[in-house]
């Protein structure tokens, strides 16, 4: 029998589902010009506000840390001193996001039931867009932090026409994270990977397979840091927060 749950407090208070979170750090900047997660917003780094707003939500039960493979103990070593205590295990990644994805999965705990993958660039993350993801996924078995798109949308044809107009009412940036049923997850990532399919983010490895993910509305904060420019952004909306002055 599915039992439906009426808030997310009986997720959390009572015998709830447990989640293990993958923060990819393992990209190579190169649009940024130097290590991203490294910079700083506000005072802190771009990977401490994001493990910090992992660390602190409650729906995470642990941390699995993706790192560049190249340089790897240089960066373990850098950031050790910022890795709060949900963070079990610090691996390193592979050639791509993709790979990548997989090391963090290979290393979470094996009785977790859901996987949330996430970019560590996007550190304006927060607790409640966590939950909020994490609440989605537990019903429908996959969900993806995103937000509605507010301009009027065109398709291109070949030689940069517009060839219609979108109804935007169905358009949607999707961010992360992106939170799975575990074995959902593993099928999708092992199958792409065993059939040579690239991806641009998690939810078409499931999509691919059939599966539907539910689209949750986080608002326009959670922004991914790729350009030096992002920063300034960033730093402005942690002042519109409050969170610095």
């Amino acid at each position: 029998m599915k039992i439906v749950l009426k808030n997310f407090d009986s997720i959390l208070h009572v015998k709830r589902a447990t989640m293990s979170a993958v923060i990819l750090a393992a990209g190579s900047s190169v649009r940024f010009g130097e290590s991203k997660v490294s910079a700083s917003v506000g005072g802190m780094t771009v990977l401490e506000r994001t493990l910090l707003a992992f660390n602190s939500c409650r729906a995470v039960d642990e941390i699995i840390l993706v790192l560049p493979r190249e340089g790897f103990e240089k960066y373990r070593r850098d950031f050790d001193s910022i890795l709060p205590e949900k963070v079990k295990h610090v691996v390193r990644g592979g050639d791509t996001r993709q790979e990548s994805a997989i090391c963090g999965i290979e290393a979470c705990h094996p009785k977790a039931e859901y996987i949330a993958i996430h970019d560590a660039a996007r550190c304006l993350v927060t607790p409640d867009m966590i939950e909020s993801v994490f609440r989605e996924a537990y019903e429908h078995r996959a969900a993806t932090a995103a937000c509605r798109v507010v301009d009027t949308v065109k398709y291109a044809d070949d030689k940069g026409f517009i060839d219609r107009t979108i109804d935007r009412e169905k358009v949607w940036l999707v961010s992360t994270p992106q939170i799975f049923y575990a074995n959902m997850y593993r099928a999708a990532a092992y199958t792409a990977r065993d059939e040579g399919f690239e991806a641009t983010d998690d939810c078409m490895l499931a999509e691919r397979l059939g599966f539907k993910i539910k689209l949750v509305d986080v608002g326009r904060d959670n922004i991914k840091i790729t350009y030096k420019e992002d920063i300034a952004r960033a730093e402005e909306i942690l002042r519109q927060r409050g969170e610095i002055v």
